[in-house]
Formats: C-alpha cells, structure tokens, sequence
C-alpha cells in the first residue's frame, strides 16, 4: 500500500464531475480522481475551515464514529474496474470484550477521503490500482 495525501481539487462549476488529485506522500506518483460537486464541495469546505451551523452528511458520518467508541483507522483504495475507483474504511470498533476489532466497510472515495479528512486518518492506494491505471495512463 501506498500513503496518499491530498494534493488538489479541481472544481469546475459548469461540470458535474471535479476532480481531486492524491499525491504520494514519499514519492512522485499522483492519482486523480473524479467525484461530484457536493463531495469535492465537503472536502473543501472541511479543509477552509469552514463551519456550517449545522452537521452536514460527512460531518453526521464523522460524529457517528466518534460517538459510538470507533475510530477510522485508514482509508483504502483498494480496485478500480470500469473506470470506477473503490475504497473501503478500515475501522476500529471496541467489542464486548474491550478488545479492538478491525471492521472494513465498502465506501466510494470521494466520501472515504471526505471522512479521512476529518478524522485525520491517512489515505492508502493498493498498488495494484497504479498498476491497472498504467494500462490507461491514467496515473500522472
């Protein structure tokens, strides 16, 4: 696996697609990204530091997280297929017994990344999806 970080967002108000672009954190690669407006809206706004009086999708999400004792341990995008990127939340819940339990949960990216930002968990990509976009030359 390779750590990401967030490198930029590309908004264009007459597209319905914007882009986010991930940059590895000790290398070179990028990884763009394409997601709707409310998703690329989220993640700005979380990262201008802008407060909306009320929680928004992502910010429930977060809050929920934290509420019910677990803790977003990474963000991992783990396949592409058909030009569709996926990405799975790796959580860590408390069991009954006090010990940590690992729980994956299939999420979209945009919203996986959205929720790491907030959380400050790191964002991974599977080697295999750098792979795969080389056949395209996707990867920038």
């Amino acid at each position: 696996m390779v750590e990401m970080t967030l490198n930029k967002i590309r908004i264009d108000e007459k597209s319905e697609g914007q882009m986010i672009v991930l940059k590895e954190k000790t290398g070179t690669r990028q990884l763009p990204i394409i997601i709707g407006i409310s998703e690329v809206a989220a993640i700005k706004r979380n990262i201008s530091g802008i407060e909306p009086p009320r929680p928004m999708t992502h910010d429930l999400l977060a809050n929920i997280v934290s509420g019910v004792g677990a803790r977003l341990e990474k963000v991992v995008i783990d396949k592409i297929e058909a030009n569709t990127f996926y990405a799975k939340l790796v959580l860590k819940v408390k069991s009954d017994s006090g010990r940590d339990k690992k729980t994956l949960i299939d999420a979209r990216p945009s919203d996986s990344i959205a929720l790491a930002i907030r959380l400050e968990a790191p964002i991974f990509v599977e080697e295999n999806v750098f792979e795969e976009l080389k056949k395209y030359e996707q990867v920038i």
